[in-house]
């Protein structure tokens, strides 16, 4: 009988084991199971915290400003894609002081004001490039912390319409003075019984009367240039014959070109249209045109020309023979009043607005102006017209 109970017992013993090890093993199933349930959430919230550190750096690249986070040592922490580019820098600026990052004087003054008061206000930093840049400084410690928040705001192009508009400014009142002061020269002078003499006095009111037409023409100039700049010219495009709009251009400056003894040679294709304002075109065309008669050889010619170009449109050409435009001033020609020699400018009467005038007429028809020059081989003046196909 005690066989029989041992017997029981064992196989009770062996049940209760093989119950307990199927236990055991489906806990540590489950076991294993939470544990890559809890891998699996880190991974998604690593992969969480990557995308969200993604966005705020596409964020922090994004922006216009140029910002950077440093520590108390002047260390760059963080810094994004305007900072780096309006620094002209190239390394990497993490883990490094922001003086080794840029050599410019006055940034360590920056980090010793910032170090010194917790935060600098509206400083000018101008680094020469190129380009050279303008920028404004303004950094803040941040509450509670022993980081600095650094921004740079790009003031150049703020700064260098601030320069176009004090010379505008002066140019204009210089334009302005100078015709007005002869005329009131002349005016007291006749109004003072000075001149009996009818025939000096006659030139006295030619002399009045041509630098009234100047004033004339250089607010007509102004007027024009304001409204092209303004956006506020609308343009009545149409099917356009360019020889013919060169043509009448040339037969109206007849009388200039026979004083100059200038030969005007229209070398534009009869068949050749364009789609644009033809009454602008005409502008451009008689800007360039008188401005190639003006300062041409004595005895010279003066071709304008077209042709079609591989891309569509077309591109005209107005040349002449004159002394030429040196290097230096070959960008700057289409700047408003810029003049290459002034004092033969003034002499023949132009308000250096011309060039500023064609180089906005052209771009608002969508197309580009250039020049070609050599010393002593004459000037080319080209610019680019849409194809009525192309024009928006």
């Amino acid at each position: 009988m005690w066989f029989w109970i041992s017997l029981i017992l064992l196989f009770a013993s062996i049940g209760v084991h093989l119950r307990w090890k199927s236990r055991f093993r489906r806990a540590q199933s489950d076991i294993a199971g939470l544990e890559r349930l809890q891998q699996l959430m880190q991974e998604e919230h690593a992969r969480d915290r990557d995308r969200e550190h993604i966005r705020q750096q596409t964020i922090f690249d994004g922006m216009l400003e140029g910002v950077a986070i440093l520590d108390s040592q002047g260390t760059v922490q963080s810094s994004n894609l305007a900072f780096r580019r309006f620094l002209n820098i190239t390394q990497e600026t993490r883990g490094r002081r922001l003086d080794e990052c840029v050599s410019h004087p006055d940034i360590p003054r920056l980090l010793e004001r910032l170090a010194r008061d917790g935060q600098v206000l509206g400083m000018e930093i101008i680094l020469p490039g190129p380009p050279v840049r303008v920028l404004q400084a303004n950094g803040n410690r941040l509450s509670g912390d022993q980081l600095t928040l650094l921004v740079f705001h790009d003031q150049t192009r703020i700064k260098e319409l601030e320069r176009m508009r004090k010379e505008f400014v002066a140019n204009v009142s210089h334009e302005l003075r100078t015709p007005l002061s002869l005329i009131k020269g002349f005016v007291e002078t006749l109004m003072g019984g000075a001149v009996t003499d009818p025939v000096q006095a006659q030139k006295f009111l030619q002399t009045i009367n041509k630098h009234t037409d100047r004033l004339t023409y250089l607010i007509e100039d102004l007027l024009t240039l304001s409204r092209l700049e303004g956006g506020q010219v609308s343009l009545n495009r149409k099917p356009t014959g360019l020889a013919e709009a060169a043509q009448q251009v040339i037969e109206d400056l007849e009388t200039r070109a026979r004083e100059q003894s200038v030969q005007v040679v229209n070398l534009i294709p009869e068949e050749m249209t364009v789609f644009v304002d033809a009454e602008r075109l005409q502008q451009v065309f008689f800007n360039l045109l008188e401005n190639a008669i003006k300062y041409g050889k004595v005895g010279g010619t003066v071709e304008i020309g077209a042709k079609s170009m591989v891309a569509g449109g077309v591109e005209v050409w107005v040349k002449d023979d004159g002394p030429g435009i040196p290097e230096e001033s070959r960008t700057r020609v289409f700047e408003r009043f810029y003049r290459v020699d002034r004092a033969r400018a003034r002499d023949t009467g132009g308000t250096g607005l011309g060039l500023a005038i064609v180089k906005h007429i052209v771009q608002i028809h969508g197309g580009e102006v250039w020049v070609n020059s050599e010393i002593d081989k004459g000037s080319t003046f080209h610019f680019t017209l849409p194809a009525e196909s192309e024009a928006g």
